[in-house]
């Protein structure tokens, strides 16, 4: 499960941190729930944010899969609610839209975006975290807030004007 915290101030997203939690080492479910609320709670207290914004579930084909996955946001949304903080929802389509202009956009489509929005030096192998950062970066933009500065039409015009950032494959 990966997250993403960034501060906005005067109108302009500053990068604080990405990172995942490692569950693959727990071998119980409930385990694992514990470990998502806590670690939610120890952010919640050490950042104070004012807001959450998450990646609603998705319709997958495996029934076990979805219920695990809509469990773990359940568990991370009662931490943030236990500490009163509003959460706002965002499907993963409009995530993608907000930060490539393409809704279908893949991972590493927008973990490359989001590396040139915030000037992060480097991405993680694991791109879950930057999934978390993609949620708070398109809820600041649908915040009314934002002052963006440089944008792009879609991740065409990001390569075009980005040709040393962007490797082929």
């Amino acid at each position: 499960m990966g997250f993403g915290l960034i501060k906005v101030k005067n109108k302009q997203m500053e990068f604080l941190q990405l990172n995942e939690l490692q569950l693959k080492k727990y071998d119980d479910h409930y385990v694992k729930l514990k470990v998502i609320f806590e670690r939610t709670i120890e952010l919640i207290d050490t950042f104070h944010p004012d807001e959450i914004a998450i990646e609603a579930p998705f319709f997958g084909k495996n029934v076990q899969s979805m219920l695990k996955l809509g469990r773990a946001q359940g568990v991370a949304m009662a931490a943030g609610l236990s500490r009163e903080i509003p959460i706002t929802e965002y499907l993963p389509k409009k995530i993608k839209m907000a930060i490539t202009g393409n809704g279908n956009a893949s991972k590493e489509q927008v973990a490359k975006m989001l590396q040139s929005m915030l000037k992060l030096k480097s991405l993680p192998k694991n791109l879950d975290s930057t999934d978390g950062l993609a949620a708070a970066v398109c809820h600041f933009y649908n915040s009314g807030r934002p002052d963006i500065g440089k944008s792009y039409t879609g991740w065409d015009a990001f390569v075009k004007q980005n040709p040393g950032k962007v490797k082929n494959q």
